[in-house]
């Protein structure tokens, strides 16, 4: 919103200093600044009101360590994150962009469907919470959401730049890629609707999601759309599940997306920019670059969730916030086409998702077999492993956040890596 108004003082008064609001990355800073802020002012006051109302998921006895501290202590912490990446994200993002418009809809749509489950759990003292086939509805729901914008939306288009030399004329007659001029360079230019994503080290590393079905014959582009729909929909519901089972305990959830949403914004500023995605030979998307200032929104509003979430915590987030955080990520990994880097970036995401099923399977598999059931960990997800080991919370969490940033850099390189 200030961005329009700040524009239109600009033009219509000449205001001092009106236009910085034209720079993404001032509307980014300011974003990360008042998500920091709204996080720790408002947090405070939420956790207080929560408190008064008693609304703490009840701890259940898993026999780790330092359980009996938590009892009590509130959950619902999603709100403060979601106050803090929507309102930072009205007040400096222009609001008419679809990738804004489009991840201000996971956000609410994901948050809700979390409050929904921590309401369950809270007030009506049902420990499942929301009914898994509920949680899943959700998800496909927003999945649905996001994979019609993405694919039908005229605002939604790829550019992707090569310089004559680079490719064969094979390759620009198949690609029809046609010639255009970019700051005083000849380029070959290749304009497509956003149904291709980018494939990790490789050089030409477009890839069209309707060539899985070319074994349909011709024609088989007609059902671009329902693979296109498959990959997002697996996609959102793994790494929001991912999320979820990642929140449990203190910061290891908030600590890690905020590595993750750095990455993706970092991603989003190189793929929104003519110059630099053509200097890094990577798909130029138009309008992209605003996403800078979600990004900046939602690194501001997990780490100062952390204020009160990190060790020992004063507030837990509860789904309200690990769903809608795993499914920002997730939609956000599909607008920059980056989303088949997800097992990287996202490697704490999956190893806590394939612990689980792992432990499932097997012990399902053993108790078939042998009459009763075994395990390969102590207690799954993987944390819950190492706390079994003795490890304190505080020294897992810090060595998974390492980890992750070994792997968000892993994923950086890979924009030169090919």
């Amino acid at each position: 919103m200030l961005y329009y108004l700040f524009e239109y003082l600009k033009k219509e008064m000449n205001f001092p200093g009106a236009g910085l609001f034209q720079y993404i990355s001032f509307r980014a800073a300011m974003a990360i600044i008042t998500s920091l802020l709204i996080s720790m002012v408002f947090g405070k006051n939420l956790i207080d009101k929560l408190r008064s109302l008693q609304v703490a998921d009840e701890i259940r006895d898993l026999g780790l360590a330092g359980e009996k501290q938590k009892q009590g202590t509130p959950t619902m912490g999603g709100l403060i994150i979601l106050a803090a990446i929507l309102i930072p994200t009205l007040l400096f993002a222009r609001i008419n962009n679809v990738y804004i418009i489009l991840s201000i809809a996971v956000t609410i749509w994901l948050g809700a469907v979390g409050f929904m489950d921590d309401y369950i759990k809270v007030f009506k003292k049902n420990k499942e919470g929301l009914a898994g086939r509920f949680k899943i509805v959700g998800q496909v729901g927003i999945s649905v959401i996001v994979a019609t914008t993405l694919y039908f939306n005229v605002n939604v288009k790829t550019k992707e730049f090569y310089k004559p030399s680079e490719v064969t004329d094979e390759y620009i007659k198949a690609n029809n890629l046609q010639p255009q001029v970019v700051d005083e360079q000849l380029v070959l230019v290749k304009d497509e609707h956003s149904t291709i994503t980018t494939i990790p080290f490789f050089k030409f590393s477009e890839f069209d999601y309707a060539d899985l079905l070319k074994f349909l014959g011709d024609g088989y582009k007609k059902y671009n759309y329902l693979i296109f729909l498959l990959v997002v929909t697996f996609i959102i519901t793994a790494v929001s599940n991912g999320a979820n089972i990642t929140d449990g305990i203190d910061g290891l959830a908030a600590g890690t997306s905020a590595i993750i949403g750095s990455v993706l914004g970092i991603f989003a500023y190189i793929s929104g920019n003519l110059v630099f995605s053509d200097y890094l030979n990577i798909m130029y998307i138009p309008h992209l670059g605003e996403m800078v200032i979600f990004a900046g929104a939602f690194v501001g509003a997990c780490v100062g969730f952390l204020w009160y979430n990190a060790f020992p915590a004063q507030v837990f987030m509860g789904d309200t916030g690990s769903l809608a955080l795993g499914g920002i990520i997730a939609t956000f990994a599909i607008m920059v086409r980056k989303e088949l880097l997800i097992p990287i970036l996202c490697g704490i995401f999956l190893v806590e998702n394939i612990s689980v099923i792992m432990q499932v399977s097997y012990f399902k598999y053993t108790k078939k077999k042998y009459g009763e059931g075994r395990r390969i960990f102590k207690m799954s997800p993987l944390h819950h492993h190492y706390q079994k080991l003795g490890y304190h919370e505080s020294k897992i969490v810090t060595r998974f956040w390492i980890i992750g940033i070994m792997l968000a850099i892993v994923t950086i390189i890979t924009l030169k890596v090919r």
